[in-house]
């Protein structure tokens, strides 16, 4: 094991509170939830408040904001001051240029905790150093690997819908978009099935802003605590694995690696979440949000029984109509003009492909959930330029291998309560979703 990686995992860490730490009140509730996104005043539009989300009640704001704004400053947030960037051309061009808008200070709205490892993976790098971290971990979901991986992925989604029962109400994302994603992440990471569950819980608290308030908050001490854990964990799968080869499991591929084999552990860790949340979190959400479009689109459900071929298309614009992260972040390198507005070096610029993705002057009729929608392909989720989603093809195998099983099995994935959703304005996702099955 290379010498940088020879700590405690605490040292990679900033320094542990003895108390949870609050960084100020958060904001009084902005009562965007409750009001009219047509009248509410335009300069106190803050897309960033997870309420929103909560309340699946963000795509009213941002279509006003495409009409009107769609380069929108928030001078007050939780988060502190940002814009928004809310078209989908402008998001492409904000892709495109990281010379201007960088990822070196961080992904997300929020700032990274002083000392924080959490900006110092490959997606939130800019250059040389971005390709290389990138294409070191590039071959474990590469078509090649993705060929050996299917029939396997195909098992376990049978084994899973095996075990549902049919006629009963159960937690499709627990029993479903969790155990699957789960799984495959365990897969390409080769940790150990039984304690699969572990990524999922790391994965939930690192995507988890802390100190924001609410039933579902976390404080810093606990965050630290639970990646604390997992350097500790990944730690000592690194120290088994390198030296032995190139298996193909990230782990591996990291150790041995000519541009990671020396990386401190801050960077490891980094890596390490950046590669959960990608593989559990865009595509788990994605697998819920379908099964939720379907429901509430139910012609387009009776088109996919009529016409299984459409799967690979419809699950492109699964992903698209969830949009499983709803933004990512850039920083202004310099002064600058995008639409108009002009930016000053140091700002945050969010580009949210929530709201890009639904642009009708990019997206025909961009509101309705269309399984045989041509060019469907054509959409934000994974994001564009030097930072498109690395395991992008990963997510749309297990989400059609999914579909693909489901209709062998099921006549409906029937949706009988309101969906759980997730607070938080950066992962667009579900806690719970309410189904029963019918039967072939």
């Amino acid at each position: 094991m290379s010498q940088s990686l020879e700590i405690d995992a605490w040292s990679a860490l900033p320094p542990r509170p003895s108390t949870p730490q609050v960084r100020g009140e958060p904001p009084k509730p902005t009562g965007q939830v409750d009001a009219d996104p047509a009248s509410f005043p335009l300069d106190q539009i803050d897309p960033s408040d997870g309420d929103l989300f909560a309340a699946d009640q963000h795509h009213g704001y941002f279509a006003r904001l495409r009409r009107e704004d769609p380069v929108h400053y928030t001078a007050n947030s939780h988060f502190g001051a940002y814009w928004s960037v809310t078209k989908f051309d402008d998001i492409v061009s904000v892709e495109k240029d990281p010379e201007t808008y960088s990822s070196a200070r961080a992904i997300t709205i929020s700032d990274p905790v002083p000392g924080s490892p959490m900006d110092s993976s490959f997606i939130s790098m800019d250059g040389p150093t971005q390709l290389a971290h990138r294409t070191t971990v590039a071959p474990a979901v590469a078509p090649k690997n993705l060929k050996r991986l299917e029939p396997i992925i195909r098992e376990r989604v049978q084994y899973i819908l095996d075990d549902l029962p049919i006629g009963e109400t159960f937690d499709w994302v627990d029993r479903v978009s969790i155990e699957l994603t789960t799984s495959m992440l365990a897969s390409l990471f080769d940790f150990p099935r039984e304690e699969q569950r572990r990524l999922t819980h790391w994965s939930d608290i690192a995507t988890t802003p802390p100190n924001l308030g609410g039933p579902d908050s976390i404080t810093l001490d606990q965050r630290h605590a639970a990646l604390s854990e997992c350097l500790e964990v990944f730690q000592g799968l690194w120290k088994e694995r390198q030296g032995k080869g190139r298996t193909g499991d990230f782990v591996s591929l990291l150790a041995d690696g000519e541009a990671t084999r020396e990386m401190p552990a801050r960077n490891y860790l980094a890596t390490l979440v950046l590669l959960i949340v990608g593989g559990n979190d865009t595509t788990r959400n994605s697998i819920s949000g379908g099964v939720l479009a379907l429901n509430q689109f139910p012609a387009e459900y009776d088109k996919l029984c009529a016409d299984p071929s459409v799967i690979p298309n419809m699950v492109s614009e699964m992903i698209r109509w969830q949009t499983p992260l709803s933004h990512m972040r850039r920083t202004a390198t310099r002064n600058t003009e995008l639409a108009g507005r002009s930016i000053t070096a140091g700002d945050k610029i969010v580009m949210w492909y929530a709201s890009g993705n639904r642009d009708e002057d990019a997206i025909e009729r961009p509101n309705e959930f269309l399984i045989d929608r041509a060019g469907a392909r054509k959409h934000l989720s994974f994001g564009w330029g030097p930072h498109f989603c690395v395991g992008s093809r990963m997510a749309e195998m297990q989400v059609r291998v999914l579909w693909e099983e489901i209709l062998n099995r099921f006549s409906r994935v029937e949706v009988v309560g309101e969906p759980v959703r997730v607070r938080s304005s950066f992962v667009n996702g579900f806690q719970e979703l309410p189904v029963r099955l019918q039967a072939v």
